[in-house]
């Protein structure tokens, strides 16, 4: 199910977390473009398939680093610029940019490296202990600033010194800066700890931060290097080329069937967010490969093209009959077509070959709930509680919820669940309108009562990334 534009919500922060997120120490991979934000939230795209590759890349980084427990989810940011960042010890962030660029699995392995590297380093929480050191040191310096001017304005009769209030916080930037350069580095080098461990290449890391410095050397040449969150880009390079030259798996290369996941991954990405035109350029029709026809066959079904849509999709099938993905795709065509009872077969088939089905189970939910029929009610409910234990901020997957309740007649759980959709959409005000009314519906002390009581009372933890 590739579903982009769901926003994360941003949430209250302190003055210090507020500035973490301002600086994106510890966050941009090669660049220092920030990721846009959005009025509601940060768009992010989930898809199965997607999502599935980065934790098979992730897992064996994550597992040495020692995190492997701390169920760190990636996050895909709907945004074309080529960047990945942390700013929590749950996340790592990468915008579909860096997934469309990266040639091969090894430069975004070497990406999800460098944030694990972090993560590991307990680069965030050290990073916040700077800040609010910082934030103090700044405030004395200001007051210091202040009465060493107002002193010299007296002393020779001018005006107060700027200068004098100025500077101090000047060093102080700078030393923050030159802090966090200096977790770059330590990033950098536990990312190649991590992919030797785990006998990977460090080459595509290094190809990658190349690519980011050839691109950026005019500008960098005009930068400041001790006003920079990050190493320069020739230093930075030059640095890295060091340490992964000496890795004994710097020629190490992916897998086909690695690499064809990645090709699959790439030209999902453009069939789903390119124009036909950008499509047809980057996978011309002369193209036979399978990454091209999955492409097509993706931008087919989008121009609403069913039929020809379903001919190409069967084609894939026939290609792989045990991808998960295309039988997704074919399901998922046929859903949003209008035609729900034929898209359950192809969808019960995906989450039989899926290894993490949760957001298949939410559409297979869909389907059954769309066919009309009330007997499918009690199975889509299944699917969902199912797919939830895996996917407990989705709000989709409570909408859904709600509306299977609604066919089975169950009210009171029917207005929990959409409660819990609005809460995770961030509507707060809906949510509390609904959960209240769940609660005149629902045994007082039971477990759902409990639920609703706890949206209410804004009680409940809030993690809302769907």
């Amino acid at each position: 199910m590739f579903k982009s534009g769901t926003p994360i919500r941003a949430q209250q922060t302190r003055p210090a977390a507020r500035a973490v997120a301002a600086a994106l120490a510890c966050a941009l991979v090669a660049t220092s473009t920030p990721v846009k934000a959005q009025r509601g939230g940060v768009p992010i795209i989930r898809d199965a398939e997607i999502e599935q590759l980065l934790r098979d890349y992730a897992a064996p980084v994550l597992r040495d680093a020692k995190l492997a427990k701390q169920n760190v989810r990636i996050v895909i940011i709907n945004d074309r610029s080529f960047n990945a960042f942390v700013m929590d010890g749950r996340h790592i962030f990468i915008n579909a940019g860096a997934l469309l660029d990266a040639k091969t699995p090894n430069e975004i392995i070497g990406i999800l490296a460098h944030e694990t590297g972090h993560l590991a380093g307990g680069h965030l929480s050290r990073l916040r202990e700077r800040l609010a050191a910082a934030q103090t040191q700044s405030i004395i310096a200001m007051i210091a600033g202040i009465g060493a001017a107002i002193a010299s304005a007296r002393s020779s009769g001018g005006g107060t010194g700027i200068g004098g209030i100025l500077a101090p916080q000047e060093t102080i930037k700078r030393s923050l800066l030159a802090y966090v350069r200096t977790q770059e580095d330590q990033a950098d080098h536990a990312a190649v700890k991590f992919l030797n461990d785990t006998h990977q290449s460090p080459k595509g890391m290094y190809d990658t931060f190349k690519r980011m410095s050839e691109e950026t050397v005019f500008s960098a040449q005009r930068a400041d290097p001790y006003l920079q969150t990050h190493p320069m880009p020739a230093d930075r390079v030059a640095a890295l080329e060091t340490i992964a030259k000496a890795s004994p798996y710097w020629g190490k290369t992916d897998s086909p069937e690695l690499q064809q996941r990645h090709d699959l991954m790439r030209a999902k990405l453009v069939g789903f967010l390119d124009r036909p035109d950008t499509l047809a350029r980057r996978y011309p029709m002369s193209d036979h490969s399978l990454a091209a026809r999955y492409a097509r066959a993706i931008a087919t079904y989008r121009r609403a093209d069913i039929r020809k849509a379903i001919e190409e999709i069967d084609g894939l099938i026939q290609a792989q009959p045990n991808n998960a993905y295309f039988h997704e795709l074919k399901g998922q065509a046929l859903l949003e077509s209008g035609r729900a009872a034929d898209a359950v077969a192809p969808l019960r088939r995906a989450i039989q070959l899926a290894p993490r089905p949760g957001l298949i189970q939410i559409m297979l939910a869909q389907a059954l709930i769309g066919t009309g029929n009330a007997k499918n009610a009690d199975e889509a409910v299944g699917l969902l509680r199912t797919a939830l234990a895996q996917e407990p901020e989705a709000s989709s997957a409570y909408a859904q919820l709600a509306m299977a309740y609604g066919r089975k007649g169950d009210l009171a759980h029917a207005d929990l669940a959409s409660a819990e959709a609005a809460f995770y959409r961030g509507d707060s005000a809906a949510a509390t309108m609904l959960a209240t009314r769940a609660k005149t519906r629902l045994p007082v002390g039971s477990p759902a009562w409990v639920r609703a009581d706890d949206i209410v009372s804004a009680k409940a933890k809030t993690k809302p990334i769907d």
